[in-house]
């Protein structure tokens, strides 16, 4: 049976935002999440990893084991994860064991946060992607107006238990601003991304937008420039050398093919 949060891919994706399913995210859960009061806002705290999008995916998904001085904690360990190219990785529908022991406002439970593990080491030499940053804004935001509350019912786990945890390794007073802009409508919405070339290159036919998981004659073009096999699916490993290509030429990072990336193609 499903769980309550089956919402969590709607909300995000009316938000602009990109979306993936975890498989089994639906019945994924320690038990059901109660009446929810806010969100707790994470990074991941993972070091040296910062060419990979979320490489803590698999054990926010299933847990983690014990080690010295920590004991293993089940999975799920978020509802939610934040790749660095500002995907969300929907883990889990119900209950998930990413609060521990703290408080904000008087309430405090895995029963009562939604939990967002963003893709970061926390350090200075890991600085946060705009795009990244945005998502989790706007994300944020989307779940706050779902659930009627404003953006102080949004924290970090370094306020929900200071003596504990610092993370994220963001100033959540400047985070709770930008979430109420948002709120408020003062920010603008983001622009889409065109479903095919405005201007596609002379005598040729618009190219569309394509991402994952599509299969088709242009996946298979794209395939060829970036020199995969070109199986015509738009998997994994296509989107991982897209995001790794538009990087390499100051584009978004996002693993979409659209009108920018397919102009810096053609020049390959």
């Amino acid at each position: 049976m499903s769980f309550s949060l089956t919402w969590l891919p709607d909300v995000l994706k009316n938000a602009g935002l990109k979306v993936s399913l975890v498989d089994g995210w639906e019945t994924r859960g320690l038990g059901d999440i109660g009446n929810v009061f806010g969100v707790i806002c994470h990074h991941t705290g993972v070091k040296n990893a910062s060419k990979l999008n979320m490489p803590t995916l698999k054990s926010l998904r299933d847990g983690r084991k014990a080690e010295p001085g920590l004991a293993a904690l089940p999975g799920p360990l978020a509802q939610l994860g934040l790749g660095r190219d500002g995907t969300y990785f929907v883990i889990a529908a119900g209950r998930a064991a990413h609060a521990g022991k703290g408080s904000f406002r008087g309430v405090s439970g895995n029963l009562r946060f939604i939990g967002i593990e963003a893709e970061n080491g926390g350090t200075s030499n890991d600085p946060w992607p705009d795009i990244q940053l945005e998502a989790y804004h706007r994300g944020v935001a989307a779940i706050l107006k779902r659930l009627g509350k404003d953006a102080s019912f949004c924290c970090g786990h370094k306020e929900y238990a200071p003596t504990r945890k610092d993370d994220p390794s963001l100033n959540m007073d400047n985070f709770r601003s930008a979430v109420a802009s948002l709120l408020s409508g003062a920010s603008p919405p983001p622009s889409p991304i065109p479903s095919s070339e405005p201007s596609p290159p002379a005598g040729a036919a618009p190219r569309p937008t394509i991402r994952r998981p599509l299969r088709n004659e242009f996946v298979r073009q794209v395939q060829a420039k970036l020199g995969l096999i070109a199986d015509g699916i738009f998997g994994p490993e296509t989107e991982a050398t897209v995001r790794a290509f538009q990087r390499d030429h100051g584009l978004v990072p996002d693993g979409i093919v659209g009108p920018k990336t397919w102009r810096e193609l053609d020049l390959v």
